[in-house]
């Protein structure tokens, strides 16, 4: 097994001591002369507040719809959310067992105001005779989580 060590022991009889020439595991600390000078040097995520919200995903903005009917075909999904912008990705999980849907689905469009528009035009709608929660998919640290009661 290899073992990366970066920093060295304090020499024996020092306190909290191993053998000499021993290193210990670690990523280096502030004595590092790897982040010497580096302080405020690296990018950081904007932050809105703390007030949690939206994310980003890498390609585009992603809602999740739950409550999608079991029959649902992904044409049915596509036709309902396709008013609010052009859909980019549309995944809808299917049960290996039975071949019906799972009961969600993520939409991926674009723009953050199509998925927005996507998101007050259908929750609480009905697809199929079935209500439909339309939430985002992702959203940043702080703010309400989905599924919490």
């Amino acid at each position: 097994m290899d073992v990366d060590y970066d920093e060295e022991v304090p020499e024996e009889g020092a306190a909290g001591a191993k053998p000499a020439g021993r290193k210990v595991k670690g990523r280096g600390g502030e004595q590092d002369e790897r982040y010497a000078g580096k302080a405020g040097q690296f990018d950081s995520l904007q932050d809105d507040g703390g007030e949690g919200g939206p994310a980003r995903s890498i390609e585009g903005w992603v809602v999740i719809v739950s409550g999608v009917h079991e029959e649902a075909q992904e044409d049915d999904v596509f036709e309902a959310f396709s008013e609010f912008g052009e859909i980019k990705n549309l995944h809808l999980n299917l049960d290996r067992r039975t071949g019906f849907v799972k009961g969600y689905a993520f939409i991926e469009y674009e723009a953050k105001q199509e998925a927005d528009s996507a998101i007050k035009g259908m929750d609480g709608q009905a697809l199929l005779d079935q209500k439909l929660s339309v939430q985002w998919a992702f959203t940043k640290a702080g703010g309400k989580r989905r599924g919490r009661r």
